[in-house]
């Protein structure tokens, strides 16, 4: 989609995974720029400590509970916040986990739970915001990473998952075409959350170097948001990882196993 910027001044704006990490950085930026904020995290006291947080800094905010992995959840969640405000302007997608462990040694069990946060998650919460986003023609926010455009050596669950978020909301994009709902795709680096503390399997935790601040990562995604951005890869390396991918695969393939296996 491109046109005019988009307004967040009282806007609704819904984000998943929002106690902690990027996602709480989210809703501060989306706070402090006039937008009412919903707050939906698995843990009910974080996602309470986060919303109470922003009140105390004047602004319009709920916490709710929501299993992004349950339809039922995502449901109810969605439908506390039209009640309350009426409807959803913008749905940012950023629940998710990561995974470690080599493809020999992960058990399909293992892959299926990092797709029913990752992937289904978000297919719940957008199924159930969707009717609401396209009356406000809205926009919807996917996080994906670095990792859903290239390969990560030793974490085949957690880049699957985010490539495959990439193939459903590029085609959701298409879909909503005309509608006045923008997609947009969110690539960060590696950033300094506890998300690598949550780590869902048994692999080793590679020393990844200079983590980008949440806030930071916060900042760039509402800039890009409001600028109506299909894309954002956010860090240099990333940039330069897409740029690699595209032109030199094998390359790219030499460089990430060599960074990754020496970490």
């Amino acid at each position: 989609m491109s046109g005019s910027q988009r307004s967040t001044v009282g806007s609704v704006v819904v984000i998943t995974g929002a106690a902690g990490g990027i996602g709480r950085a989210l809703a501060r930026r989306f706070a402090d720029a006039g937008s009412k904020v919903a707050v939906l995290d698995i843990d009910a006291g974080g996602a309470e400590v986060a919303a109470s947080d922003l009140r105390s800094a004047g602004a319009d905010a709920i916490a709710l509970v929501c299993d992004v992995t349950s339809q039922e959840s995502a449901n109810a969640a969605i439908a506390a916040v039209i009640s309350r405000w009426g409807g959803v302007d913008v749905l940012i997608n950023n629940a998710g986990v990561t995974q470690l462990g080599n493809f020999a040694d992960t058990p399909p069990s293992l892959y299926r739970r990092v797709f029913d946060i990752n992937v289904f998650g978000a297919i719940h919460c957008t199924q159930a915001a969707l009717p609401s986003l396209v009356a406000r023609r809205g926009a919807i926010v996917v996080l994906s990473s670095v990792a859903g455009l290239a390969p990560l050596y030793g974490r085949s669950g957690y880049s699957a998952s985010k490539h495959a978020l990439h193939g459903l909301f590029e085609t959701l994009r298409c879909e909503l075409e005309g509608s006045g709902v923008d997609v947009t795709m969110v690539c960060p680096g590696f950033t300094d959350t506890a998300i690598e503390q949550h780590a869902l399997g048994t692999g080793a935790r590679p020393t990844v170097g200079r983590a980008a601040a949440p806030q930071d990562v916060a900042d760039a995604i509402y800039r890009g948001v409001v600028a109506r951005r299909r894309l954002l890869v956010l860090s240099a390396v990333g940039k330069l990882s897409w740029l690699i991918i595209r032109l030199a695969p094998s390359f790219f393939d030499r460089l990430m196993l060599r960074r990754m296996r020496s970490a």
